[in-house]
């Protein structure tokens, strides 16, 4: 063991020894799990032993209402949080009386109570995360740092640079705290990256030296006061900062994988720098803790272990409930409707968009917008135009080109009491911040318990020559995904009244516009505030002969195919929202016409209509005298050529596929 050296100025023995005790219980539940993990009793542990000193010195180091984002090794952030332990065990166990009822294992998890939101295990989308609470508190001027912690591996990922980038143009008051461990899995640093140190790559991006440190992660009072600095800039408004902390993982990456990839005698080398051996030895050799009192302090911890652990072991097991369930995946929501009024005025789909951002901009002075150039220069498609001078530059965000950072972001605003609104400039691109909505957004709820209270605006849809990237329809990705709510209007005063209802909704919502429709659809749309609720389809022709069942511009081409042929008779169903999806009505109107069409924009194959087809023949078999077809667009990317544009779009086989189902 070295003889490591600890400043202690301005520490009295008595704190030196509560630092001692916070730092020794991680290692001892660790010593612990790890017996729980040999008798099977847990099925997974990610091993913190030989890195306390950074979980335990930076929780030290901010005050008890300043989130925390740590990572899956971090469990003295944890316990230095004071989480009660007998729910930290049942965690670990998957009972019911943990963070997750089970859902989900180990630390991923959070407690708005303990300002801690836990990882998934992703590896980086943490950090979006922290860029939004930082930013919330930024807004607020509350005047508190907010503190992230990854890996050298981690920061590899596009998150690590999305957010770092977007903390330091947007100066957020957030500590990025980067656990240097030498290797990611069995991947060594030099394979991971070739800069000598994190705080030159923080430098890359902006951040000045004055607000980067390199330090010891082994030694306790290094961290606490490293991290004491770094929150005191970020306090000031003068973040973000960036910390590396240099360390060794002594076990595995979790503890089956091993260690046998390490080179012989790696390890021995870091036990020497143990930084609970190292601090208990300065202790004693300074006389502020003698042989006794640490055998008690170790004692006391080991008696606290067990009375929780057996408390947590005496917990029954899950008792599965399916609507318990099915009921959590979405956070609870008093659905009350505001009534349009009776003034109207005439608007483009684009426009009551616009409304109906700025009627929810005045009644949620919490609601920060931000997107790609939608300040000054209003969005790509003028949604925001004028937004600036109304709400100002704090409420109305220019991002980087950062999809999964600001998805991330838009979360932290929700996770810190705000709400987040993200304009993706086009629905093709939401590929880039994908992960943040269907691992983060959509599962949130679910997980732990905490909502997202977040609007993704998705500009959709082809019919204008744009080529494959954008032009598509890709609300098919996100159907599958339990926990994302899906808007997807027709008319413009749907679009308005669900954009309302989007920001009073504390669920992920995403809301399809389509772009064909912005400027050539017009109706009268009701001024003021009003919304319409979602799961609530809309039959905008009656009629007897068949069911066409569709959304979005699908309804257009609909409606104009009916007025083209009113022989024919059709019933046209809009959808209007597809999560939740009304089957009431689309049943309804099987059972009267008893022959169906669904007709989406997007490609057949994998589409939302294969779903709607099982439903129907699931559950109005006995009322069909046609099988059911879906008219959709080719199996192809959307091509560039108008032509070929034409030939791919659903639109130009409707006749064809109408014909199919009344002729047979």
């Amino acid at each position: 063991m070295v003889n490591m050296r600890f400043n202690r100025r301005g520490f009295e023995n008595e704190e030196l020894q509560e630092v001692y005790k916070a730092l020794l219980k991680p290692r001892l539940i660790e010593e612990k799990m790890l017996s729980q993990l040999r008798q099977g009793k847990i099925s997974k542990w990610f091993s913190g032993i030989g890195q306390e000193a950074i979980s335990v010195g930076l929780t030290l180091a901010l005050d008890e209402e300043e989130f925390i984002l740590p990572m899956h090794r971090n469990l003295g952030v944890f316990t230095t949080r004071k989480i009660p332990l007998q729910r930290l065990f049942s965690q670990f166990q998957g009972k019911a009386n943990g963070f997750t009822k089970g859902r989900d294992r180990s630390f991923h998890f959070g407690s708005i109570e303990h300002h801690v939101v836990g990882m998934i295990s992703h590896l980086g989308p943490q950090m979006g995360i922290a860029d939004g609470i930082a930013l919330a508190h930024k807004l607020k001027k509350s005047k508190k740092a907010t503190l992230v912690i990854t890996g050298d591996g981690g920061a590899s990922e596009g998150d690590f640079h999305e957010s770092v980038n977007v903390a330091a143009v947007w100066d957020l008051p957030v500590v990025i705290c980067v656990e240097n461990n030498q290797w990611g899995l069995s991947t060594p640093s030099s394979e991971q990256f070739k800069c000598e140190s994190f705080a030159d790559k923080a430098i890359g991006y902006g951040i000045p030296p004055e607000n980067t440190f390199s330090i010891d992660g082994n030694n306790i009072l290094e961290v606490l006061n490293t991290v004491k600095k770094a929150a005191k800039i970020c306090r000031k408004g003068n973040g973000p900062v960036l910390v590396e902390f240099n360390t060794f993982r002594i076990k595995g990456h979790e503890e089956a994988s091993g260690t046998k990839y390490y080179p012989e005698g790696l390890i021995k080398k870091w036990e020497k720098y143990d930084p609970v051996d190292c601090f208990e030895a300065y202790l004693l050799q300074n006389r502020i803790i003698n042989k006794e009192l640490n055998e008690s302090y170790k004692q006391s911890i080991k008696e606290e272990i067990n009375i929780h652990l057996k408390r947590a072991l005496a917990e029954p097991a899950i008792n599965v409930n399916l609507d318990e369930e099915l009921g959590d995946v979405f956070a609870p929501f008093k659905e009350e409707v505001s009534e349009p009024g009776d003034n109207k005025s005439e608007m483009r789909f684009i426009d009551a968009i616009t409304d109906g951002l700025k009627e929810s901009m005045k009644k949620y002075d919490n609601l920060v917008l931000m997107g790609q150039d939608i300040a000054e220069y209003g969005g790509v498609f003028k949604v925001t135009d004028g937004f600036v001078d109304l709400f100002g530059k704090g409420r109305v965000r220019n991002t980087p080109l950062c999809e999964s950072a600001i998805v991330g972001s838009a979360l932290g605003l929700s996770i810190n009491g705000m709400k987040g609104m993200m304009e993706m400039q086009f629905a093709d691109f939401a590929t880039c911040g994908f992960n943040q909505i269907v691992n983060n957004l959509a599962k949130l709820n679910y997980r732990w318990g905490e909502n997202a209270d977040v609007v993704i605006r998705m500009p959709t849809g082809g019919g204008m020559a744009a080529g494959p990237f954008h032009s598509q329809s890709n609300e098919a990705w996100f159907f599958h995904v339990a926990g994302l709510k899906i808007a997807y209007p027709a008319f413009p005063e749907d679009a308005k009244g669900m954009l309302i209802r989007s920001f009073e909704d504390p669920n992920p919502v995403l809301f399809f516009e389509h772009k064909g429709l912005y400027r050539s659809v017009s109706a009268e749309v009701a001024e003021g505030y009003y919304s319409i609720p979602f799961g609530k389809a809309n039959v905008v022709k009656k009629g007897e002969s068949i069911s066409l069942i569709t959304y979005g511009m699908g309804v257009h081409w609909a409606l104009d195919y009916a007025e083209k042929n009113p022989n024919l008779n059709i019933e046209i169903v809009d959808l209007r929202s597809l999560a939740p999806l009304d089957t009431e009505t689309i049943y309804a109107s099987v059972r009267k016409t008893n022959r169906v069409l669904i007709l989406h924009e997007d490609n057949l194959t994998g589409g939302i209509g294969g779903e709607l087809l099982s439903l129907i023949q699931e559950n109005c078999f006995e009322y069909l005298d046609a099988p059911i077809v879906r008219c959709a667009s080719l199996d192809t990317p959307v091509p560039f050529d108008a032509a070929k544009e034409n030939q791919f779009m659903a639109k130009s086989r409707l006749q064809v596929s109408i014909e199919k189902v009344l002729n047979y």
